[in-house]
This record gives structure tokens, sequence and C-alpha cells, in this order.
């Protein structure tokens, strides 16, 4: 063969190359967003909802609070609508409060329902495990003294830890049980949720120092997680919980109000070896407290959405 027929055959596969390797570094943009009682308790049509996943740019999305008021026996399933609206696939995780909708073809799901498999444009499989886990008893208020759910308040971190175990230990042991059932595939793997719990990462000294929190705690939803070798995204990117607070609980209240606290319960987690994290974002109703903002915004959650690429 030639030498010039030899470097033209060459220089082919390298260019063969390089085009597997930018399509394989495909960005996924992972969002979980609770849609507050399926986008009904805002007071806006659904178009709204569909307009803030659209506005985060969202690939696929863990939704929690997916379903509406009951109706004549009947709970509409906001899910499903905005899948349609979007023109994507979606994912019913059968407990009438959470679901996942996707632009990329839902492939697998496991057999609780807590997680499902996606493929990517470039053929490329990942994990979507999402969640929405005991709103009550809630140990912000219960440290803090404000009423809700009948809970009885609370004095130290001990007894808020030992709270929030007895609230959500149940249920992230049997969403981490259907992970590690699929963990050997070697797949990346995410984790959205409305934990309704703070995260480990962020009730620190400084914190306390600064008046954000009221009290030192290691939060065990989020520890478990982590423990289990999870990266809470947004903290990796924004490592200081005083500087980017990140909140995303509420928007209904300022953050002055002594009937609430404003936190950040809603995350999104991803496996440490094979997810490479490019950006993470919230989104919400003004810009002082989100990235992306969208009004009137419908949810009384602001949404976070991460951008990765899969290694």
């Amino acid at each position: 063969m030639p030498v010039t027929r030899i470097l033209a055959s060459a220089l082919l596969s390298v260019v063969l190359l390089v085009i597997v390797q930018i399509a394989h570094a495909e960005p996924v943009r992972v969002m979980s967003f609770n849609i507050w009682v399926g986008g009904e308790s805002g007071e806006q049509p659904i178009e709204q909802t569909a307009t803030v996943i659209k506005a985060a740019r969202a690939d696929v999305v863990g939704l929690q609070e997916s379903h509406g008021r009951e109706h004549d026996g009947v709970r509409r399933d906001a899910a499903a609508l905005l899948a349609k609206q979007l023109g994507w696939n979606y994912f019913d995780q059968g407990d009438d409060d959470t679901g996942v909708i996707s632009r990329y073809k839902i492939v697998g799901s496991t057999p609780k329902k807590w997680g499902v498999e996606l493929e990517m444009p470039t053929g490329e499989r990942f994990w979507l495990f999402n969640a929405h886990f005991a709103h009550a008893p809630y140990q912000p208020y219960q440290l803090l003294k404000i009423p809700y759910a009948d809970a009885p308040f609370l004095e130290t971190a001990d007894e808020a830890v030992k709270s929030a175990r007895d609230a959500r230990e149940s249920q992230v042991k049997s969403m981490l049980a259907e992970i590690e059932a699929v963990r050997g595939e070697g797949k990346p793997i995410f984790i959205t949720g409305d934990f309704n719990e703070p995260p480990a990462l962020d009730w620190t000294e400084a914190a306390h120092a600064a008046g954000l929190h009221p009290a030192v705690v290691c939060w065990p939803a989020t520890a478990m997680l982590q423990e289990a070798g999870f990266v809470d995204a947004f903290r990796k990117l924004y490592p200081d919980p005083v500087k980017q607070p990140g909140f995303t609980w509420t928007v209904l209240t300022t953050e002055d109000d002594p009937s609430d606290h404003h936190d950040r319960i809603d995350f999104v987690f991803a496996t440490r070896k094979n997810i490479e994290l490019k950006s993470a974002e919230i989104v919400g109703e003004r810009s002082e407290r989100a990235d992306v903002v969208v009004t009137p915004y419908p949810s009384d959650h602001r949404a976070v959405v991460v951008e990765a690429e899969l290694k």
C-alpha cells in the first residue's frame, strides 16, 4: 500500500476516534423538582411547570409530588402530562408521588421502581434513582420549636439525628438496596430527590456561627449516601455552605420569618468514579437565590439541575 494511503488511513482512524470520544462526552443535565401537588397548589397551569423544566435545559427530571389533588376520587398525573407536553418519555414510580421524565429512552427499572435505566443517543446508559422521603416529622422545625405535624420539639443535635433516622432511614436503606443490586454493572448512577431533610455538609460550625442554622448537625440521610460512595453535586461544586447556601426550601416565606426555616433539602447525587460534574444551578423565583429564574414560579420548592459528563 502506498505511504500516502497508509497515512490517509491512519488519519481517518484518528478522526473517527476523536468523533467517538466527542460523542461520548455529551453532557447530561439532571434535575430534581418538587412540583407542589402536581403543579396545582401554585394556582398556575401545568404549562408553567413545563416552562421551568425548559428553562433549566434539563434532559432528565426526577419529579416529586407528581400527582395533583384528588377530584372525584382521581388525582391528576402531572408527570404524564409534562412528558406529553415536552415530547418526552415517562416512568411512573407507582406511588402517586414520584415519577421520572426524560428526553432519553427508558430501557429498564428496578423491581421496587426506585430507579430507571436510561439510554442516551450515543448509546451510553446510566441509572437515575428518584426519591421523596417522609415529610414529617421535620427536624429543623422541631429544633426551632416551630409547630408542624404535631411533632414534639427537640433540644439537641443528637435528638434531631435520632428523629431523622426514625423518619427516613428505612426509605434510604430500601433505595440503597436497589442501587447496590445494579451497581455491579458499572454504569453511572444519579440520585434525585426531595429528602425533607438537610444535608450532612451544611449544618456546620461556620454555618451555625453565621446564623444560617440553629445547631451543628450531621444529618443522616445524606450521610448514608456519602458513605455509599455518592457525591452531593451542588456542595461538591460549591463547598462553602455560608457563601453558597443553595436554599431550595422555600420560596413562600422570607428568610427572617420566625415561623419558618430556609434550607437545602432537594438534591442531585452522583457516583464518584464515573461521573464528572460540570455545573450545578438552583432554579427558582428570584436572582438572589436562583441561577435560573422563572416568573411566575409555580412551586414552593426551588429545583436543582446538574450538568455532568459520563466517564
